[in-house]
């Protein structure tokens, strides 16, 4: 950033400050006291987004009562769906599955555009590999049965309910689900997760140069993706280097086996579970030049350190939480959803029962759709997406009780919140946040993008935390990792 850049963006930032101070009558983070005499979003001093790994929304909550879930015929209430199914000769409904494991489908750019098959969202059982071994291929192989319906349907089209996913119904129940959060970017996992922290996913020829970055949603080669051990390479903004900038501080929490010093090498922690580790492409903030320039891999922690960090009362006022793989919800992985909702209740549990909770907000989501069906046509907004619909949900003291918020959200209303909350608005927009690149699209700024505050009361006393059970054995490194062994049938 040139010296006069750099000049106008300090002075901006002061100005943030002080609009900041007008709105509170308190500091940051003076905890319930200030709290109580702040207004609106002024209310939430830790704003904590877990992000889970690939299942849609109509997976998980299809049936969600009040939901825009799977369609139904108003007077049977049989489901309408029916899915061309090249492999069987005839269509496939939706199925309820008891089952905790899922294979799911492919979900690279090319799998989301085939799946969407021009607005018909009808390409997901004939987008599967036609190869042996699978079960849309041979689906009377013994070896396949958990992974198909009744009707030998493939499981991206079945749907869990309260049964299997309790504790995120119950969440949904008490608190707020958005039934309208599509991933920000129509793609695979390493894309959505660099828009959650940046609004854009792109290739920079030149790694040290934002004016050198197009778009780029698929990141299928190595020479497009950054992993650990390599210098950084993607150079646009992130939302850190205004934070930074702001003096507002963030962590992202990652699994314990992950490599937290990643330009230096990636040795596991003592008696550390290896399959405890968050994969590059999960973990893509220390990819960043804006994150290296400014000396902040300290910022990316353990999962053990979310939860001291919550018991503390040292939380940040911003947080990113990501799985790592047996807990990630990832079909195909070594965990079961079981494994997932215990490890993203303890969180849940850990910062409710916390010293901040009253001014806490948590918002849980699921990064892309992993191959299974959902029935609601994502906008397009630009030449990136939006990519397909997800889970959402907002768990705070504040958060309106057993509602359903039908408005057009993505990852992008994370950041938008962020920005309000913490930046005064300010936006990761080229022409005015003093490093500029040539992102398309100032993704917090569409008009199509819905305001997330509305899943909020603020004239509500704070409510009382939901502990719900869990048995988190996988946070628990030295722990055995309660499930089977991966399957081989694994979408990337």
């Amino acid at each position: 950033m040139s010296g006069g850049a750099r000049v106008r963006f300090a002075a901006s930032i002061a100005v943030i400050a002080l609009v900041a101070l007008s709105v509170r009558t308190g500091p940051a983070n003076a905890g319930n006291d200030a709290a109580a005499t702040a207004e609106g979003i002024f209310k939430l001093d830790h704003l904590i987004f877990i992000i889970q790994e690939n299942r849609s929304f109509d997976h998980y909550f299809g049936t969600f009562p009040g939901a825009d879930g799977l369609p139904r015929d108003p007077v049977t209430g049989k489901f309408t769906t029916c899915i061309p199914n090249k492999y069987l000769g005839h269509c496939s409904r939706p199925y309820h599955t008891s089952s905790l494991y899922q294979l799911g489908g492919p979900h690279g750019h090319p799998h989301s555009v085939a799946d969407i098959n021009g607005g018909a969202m009808d390409g997901f059982i004939n987008i599967l590999p036609d190869k042996p071994g699978k079960c849309w291929k041979e689906p009377r192989q013994s070896t396949c049965i958990p992974y198909v319906g009744p009707q030998l349907q493939p499981d991206v089209m079945s749907y869990v309910t309260a049964r299997e996913i309790p504790n995120y119904w119950t969440y949904a129940k008490k608190f707020v689900l958005q039934d309208r959060m599509f991933a920000s970017t129509d793609s695979w996992t390493l894309p959505s997760h660099l828009f959650i922290v940046s609004a854009w996913a792109a290739f920079c020829s030149d790694p040290t140069d934002p004016m050198t970055c197009v778009s780029d949603i698929s990141f299928k080669t190595p020479e497009e993706q950054w992993s650990y051990k390599e210098p950084p390479q993607y150079a646009w903004t992130p939302i850190t280097y205004l934070l930074d900038e702001a003096g507002v501080g963030w962590r992202q929490y990652v699994g314990d086996a992950t490599c937290i010093t990643p330009l230096t090498g990636c040795p596991p922690p003592p008696n550390g579970n290896p399959l405890d580790k968050t994969a590059s492409s999960h973990n893509v903030v220390p990819g960043f030049n804006a994150v290296v320039d400014a000396g902040d891999l300290n910022r990316i922690q353990t999962h053990t350190k979310f939860l001291s960090d919550a018991a503390a009362g040292t939380l940040p006022p911003v947080s990113w939480v990501i799985p790592g793989e047996p807990v990630s919800e990832h079909p195909g992985s070594s965990g079961s959803i079981h494994d997932g909702q215990n490890y993203v209740t303890n969180l849940i549990n850990a910062a409710m029962q916390g010293p901040d909770w009253d001014t806490t907000a948590i918002f849980l989501s699921w990064d892309d759709w992993g191959g299974f069906y959902d029935h609601v046509v994502p906008p397009v907004v630009d030449e990136n997406g939006y990519g397909l619909r997800v889970p959402g949900m907002v768990i705070s003291p504040y958060a309106k009780r057993g509602a359903i918020d039908h408005q057009t959200l993505s990852f992008d209303s994370y950041l938008k919140l962020i920005e309000d909350r913490f930046l005064g608005g300010a936006r990761l927009d080229p022409a005015t946040d003093g490093r500029p690149d040539p992102r398309p699209t100032v993704r917090e700024s569409l008009s199509i993008l819905g305001d997330i505050s509305w899943a909020f009361d603020f004239t509500q006393a704070p409510r009382p935390p939901v502990i719900l059970p869990t048995t988190p054995t996988a946070l628990d490194p030295r722990a055995p990792i309660r499930s089977r062994a991966a399957h081989p049938n694994h979408w990337p």
